[in-house]
């Protein structure tokens, strides 16, 4: 421990304290209530204050004191990193992996404009709220997964409009590429309709088009399926930025969606893709039929993995005829609103608030209005292109023409967020 200099604390504290938005108050109160009791050698010049707490700090030793006052130091230093100038009363914008689902609960349950203040004020801490990801998905191997995912057009399962489709060429998977970086992309995703990887011998050629794209200098994400440890490490070898693995919905409700995996299954390759050293790209879906507590619990498990996701997609389910899930659904007229996005959005990003929130799939079923809504909840990715896997989604021309009238602009690859005007670092 650097050696014990009670001047430097006072100027910290007087430096700072006007600046800290967390527990100033209360560790410059401790500090000025220490400082009356330190022998005159170790007060600063400019103390004066009244005597007050004797009772706390009288019957101390000066080991003891010095002692307090190290510690007091420390916490100082510790609100040294904090983001600073923004001044809310409840919202620090802290990340946290030890959230209660009942918090969880408490935050999703608050009324919708009150929601959307705090998870606005939150984004605010940690990103500028101009600055949105463009992300475009491709679907490079489409149809024939033998998942059973409910709710999946591309399972062998179900009898839907897709037809099944071989492994795209790399040629064709490079050209698709630049064209979404020509129309303003900086992050490529590659989905394939596979359980996992397994040996498919496609698997090498993926990693080609990972490092082809890379080479571009856009960022590269894939969708898979489940990866082993060796797969994930070949992936990151390969220039991978992030890996998209979704959760889908709670633990509770994942048997009524999906049964030809587990749960588990899921959080140990989004485990490998960790360890492996990529971003995790994790979410889930709204509109399964689950319960406002289902989605709750979706929250509740990203927010308390060891590190939270580096983005978390939320999708608004768009039922397809033929799968289980979107039958019966459509049958009962069923469908994620507005609402139900924006709440879920700003639920996620207060509770994880260092992580990009994209807004993904079923976005063309929502208005530019309300969108503009999900975007000041704390959503700073979207998927751009006129094709999510094989869901409908706006047309570039159309998200340009929508960033134009909200003032967003996109995130370069590859480069740190840009900092929030409404916080002073200095």
């Amino acid at each position: 421990m650097k050696a014990f200099n009670l001047r430097s604390v006072s100027r910290l504290a007087r430096s700072s304290a006007n600046k800290r938005s967390l527990g100033a108050s209360s560790w410059r109160q401790e500090l000025n209530m220490a400082k009356q009791f330190q022998p005159r050698s170790f007060r600063s010049a400019s103390t004066a204050a009244p005597m007050v707490e004797e009772q706390q700090y009288g019957e101390l030793s000066e080991a003891e004191l010095r002692e307090k006052c190290e510690a007091l130091e420390r916490k100082v230093q510790s609100l040294e990193n904090r983001p600073k100038g923004l001044l809310l009363a409840g919202i620090t914008g802290e990340v946290r992996d030890d959230w209660t689902k009942e918090e969880i609960q408490a935050i999703y349950d608050t009324p919708l404009m009150e929601l959307v203040f705090k998870a606005a004020a939150v984004h605010r801490v940690n990103f500028h709220p101009l600055e949105v990801q463009q992300s475009t998905l491709l679907s490079i191997k489409t149809g024939g997964c033998s998942e059973n995912c409910g709710y999946c057009s591309q399972s062998q399962h179900h009898k839907t409009f897709v037809k099944p489709t071989p492994t795209m060429k790399i040629d064709d998977v490079l050209e698709a590429a630049k064209r979404a970086k020509n129309a303003g992309s900086t992050r490529f995703c590659m989905g394939s309709a596979w359980r996992e990887v397994g040996n498919k011998h496609a698997f090498k050629r993926v990693l080609e088009m990972v490092k082809e794209i890379n080479g571009m200098g856009m960022e590269v994400c894939t969708t898979l399926g489940m990866l082993t440890a060796d797969q994930a490490k070949q992936l990151k070898e390969a220039g991978l930025t992030a890996y998209n693995h979704n959760l889908d919905t709670s633990r509770e409700y994942y048997p009524k969606v999906v049964t030809t995996r587990s749960y588990d299954d899921r959080l140990n390759t989004v485990k490998n893709v960790r360890e492996a050293g990529i971003n995790v790209c994790c979410g889930g879906i709204i509109g399964l039929g689950e319960e406002e507590d289902d989605r709750v619990g979706l929250l509740h498990t990203l927010a308390t993995l060891e590190e939270h996701p580096e983005s978390v997609p939320i999708n608004a389910l768009v039922p397809v005829a033929g799968t289980p899930l979107g039958d019966k659904l459509l049958a009962r007229g069923i469908h994620p609103t507005w609402d139900d996005m924006v709440r879920m959005i700003a639920t996620a990003r207060i509770v994880m608030p260092a992580t990009m929130v994209r807004l993904s799939a079923g976005r063309l079923e929502f208005s530019k209005e309300a969108q503009a809504l999900m975007f000041m909840a704390g959503a700073n990715s979207i998927f751009t292109g006129d094709t999510l896997l094989t869901t409908p989604n706006p047309e570039f021309n159309e998200d340009n023409s929508m960033f134009e009238m909200l003032g967003l602009e996109g995130k370069p690859p590859h480069q740190p967020h840009k900092t929030s005007p409404y916080v002073n670092m200095c």
